[in-house]
């Protein structure tokens, strides 16, 4: 699986961490600012399920594309590339007037993300030695998660005292993040380059080639990993709801400003990177790749209960312990699901995996998404997050069976504690 040996690359970690959480921030800072904007101008669950779909379908449609751009062309050229252009689409967002225009530009900026999200995704198992791979894995998650928390909360302050524009402009110059990680980081993937320094004569056999097992890897053959993404993309799809209906809930069932939505909206990110680090050790330690599946569902389990909670409060401030415990199960799920792909996927494919696993996640959730705008108009806030957080828990129960089935075949055809996968296949080993 080509990680570097020796020791871990840690300031480009580094790099790639700040800028995936500054870039995390605008993303969630222009989302988080159009629904807003929406909202406040009375519009309903559809636009705004509208809005939130045209920023994930281009993850889902050019998933197969970006992948494939993510293993062969230079890691540095797409982040540079990409961060410009990102930048200028958000710069003509902050002076769009239509919202058919703002939601076709937000689709466009979707796009940009489809490139970045899987060449720093597999840039970061290629900086770091197998060992410090879940902490560099928690690292990574924390900085998405700030973003993530950040970018709501100066939404919620940023619309209340000047409108729409001023955010965006911010958003615009997160993107300029991209660019100089690009520059910066040393690790270099895709292309011809090398992805890690260079191995031991004796070992030089277990690096994948292009042309071999990394060009023939395929989700579908490996059982695991295809339980996990399944059952992954199946509780994301059931209740995705909730990300349209959260605005509704907050605002106009528990009665709340702007400013408090982006404060308690931010309680689940901040849980998710106190999850990431509190479960990193217990990645590391786990060495059964169906063992750690098997926790990861648990996890979702926990998210969906805490969806399911949070519908009986009768305040939105009483959301904020809740959701926090909820986000820090679901950090937990990030990490593992992130080791288990880097575990078990050649190096020189794992750019296409991490677009395939993104994929599979964005188009369940998109499915959720078009339900909760649908749903808005049928029922109130209040049961339909109940509706989310009930669903997300069925989905949960019948997603264990294939993952114990598939965790147990794994057992059974390698022996205890032992992973199998398409990286070890192509005879790397960990």
């Amino acid at each position: 699986m080509s990680f570097t040996l020796g020791r871990s690359r840690w300031p480009d970690v580094w790099l790639a961490t700040a800028a995936r959480g500054i870039s995390s921030c605008g993303d969630f800072l222009a989302a988080s600012t159009l629904t807003l904007a929406l909202q406040s101008a009375g519009a309903g669950g559809p636009a705004v399920a509208g809005l939130l779909i045209a920023a994930s379908l281009p993850l889902v449609a050019l998933a197969p594309l970006t992948g494939r751009l993510a293993d062969r062309v230079d890691s540095r050229t797409l982040l540079v590339a990409a961060g410009i252009v990102q930048a200028a689409i958000c710069l003509a967002l902050a002076y769009a007037g239509h919202p058919a225009l703002a939601i076709g530009l937000v689709a466009l900026l979707a796009a940009g993300l489809a490139v970045t999200q899987p060449v720093l995704a597999a840039l970061v198992p290629a900086m770091v030695t197998p060992g410090d791979l879940p902490r560099a894995s928690a690292l990574n998650q924390t900085a998405g998660t700030l973003g993530a928390l950040a970018g709501p909360a100066l939404a919620g302050l940023l619309v209340g005292q000047f409108g729409t524009r001023v955010p965006l402009l911010l958003d615009a110059a997160s993107y300029l993040a991209l660019v100089a990680a690009g520059l910066l980081i040393r690790t270099r993937r895709g292309g011809a380059r090398p992805t890690a320094r260079p191995r031991p004569a004796a070992d030089a056999h277990s690096t994948p080639t292009p042309d071999g097992p990394a060009r023939a890897w395929r989700l579908r053959p490996d059982r695991l990993l295809f339980a996990m993404v399944a059952s992954l993309a199946g509780v994301v799809g059931a209740v995705g709801a909730i990300n349209v209906i959260e605005v509704f809930f907050i605002r106009e069932t528990l009665g709340s400003s702007t400013t408090v939505y982006g404060l308690v909206t931010g309680a689940w990110p901040l849980g998710i990177v106190a999850g990431a680090w509190a479960l990193a050790p217990l990645t590391r330690r786990l060495t059964d790749d169906g063992r750690l599946l098997g926790v990861g569902l648990l996890l979702l389990g926990g998210c969906c209960l805490a969806v399911l909670v949070s519908a009986a409060v009768p305040s939105a401030w009483l959301l904020v312990p809740i959701w926090l415990l909820g986000g820090l199960l679901n950090g937990g799920n990030n990490v593992v699901c992130n080791v288990l792909l880097a575990r078990r996927v050649p190096e020189a494919a794992r750019g296409r995996a991490y677009a395939v696993f993104g994929a599979a996640v964005q188009g369940a959730g998109m499915v959720g998404l078009a339900a909760g705008g649908l749903l808005l108009d049928l029922a109130h806030p209040r049961p339909l997050v109940a509706a989310c957080g009930t669903v997300g828990l069925l989905a949960v129960a019948a997603f264990a069976v294939p993952v114990v089935r598939a965790a147990r075949a794994e057992r059974s055809a390698n022996g205890p504690g032992q992973r199998r996968g398409a990286a070890r296949a192509a005879g790397s080993t960990p």
